[in-house]
């Protein structure tokens, strides 16, 4: 798979890109998703996929894929400029908690800070995505109709 960075911008009133994302949006509070909207939408955007992957968690899978996933949503329509806090609309793919839905960042105690990388692809069309899709089953099934991405990046550490 190829991807590469775009014009399409991703924004949270909850934190700015860089800065520690809130504990409202971490498995040691309320566990809501962070409220996110987009901007610089790609002429020809027909839907939005949004994931949320922790690259620093120490895990591979046996598929190759590696740190830990923490939210998989998509079947997003292109009319759609964002999210609300803790929204639970469109199709909800499964995450490495082995649900579906948000699970927001709860490293172990002691392993230091980790990034957490939220992501939006738009694509160029409306695929109709069965739910419960992990992330790699998703960007494999997106890949040739990904026309645009970009990441907004939150930190967290526990203590």
């Amino acid at each position: 798979m190829g991807f590469a960075l775009s014009e399409l911008t991703l924004h949270s009133n909850a934190f700015q890109h860089g800065e520690s994302i809130p504990a409202k949006h971490t498995g040691e509070a309320e566990d809501v998703s962070p409220q996110l909207s987009w901007s610089n939408v790609p002429e020809g955007t027909r839907s939005f996929a949004v994931i949320c992957h922790d690259p620093d968690a120490p895990l591979v899978s046996p598929t190759g894929g590696y740190g830990y996933v923490h939210w998989v949503l998509y079947n997003i329509p292109a009319s759609v400029a964002g999210l609300e806090e803790g929204s639970k609309e469109f199709t909800e793919g499964v995450t490495d908690f082995g649900t579906a839905g948000y699970g927001g960042p709860m490293p172990p105690s002691g392993h230091g800070l980790h990034n957490y990388y939220f992501w939006i692809l738009a694509l160029d069309d409306e695929l109709n995505l069965e739910a419960g899709l992990t992330m790699q089953a998703l960007l494999a099934r997106v890949e040739p109709n990904v026309i645009g991405m970009n990441r907004l990046l939150g930190t967290y550490q526990r203590d």
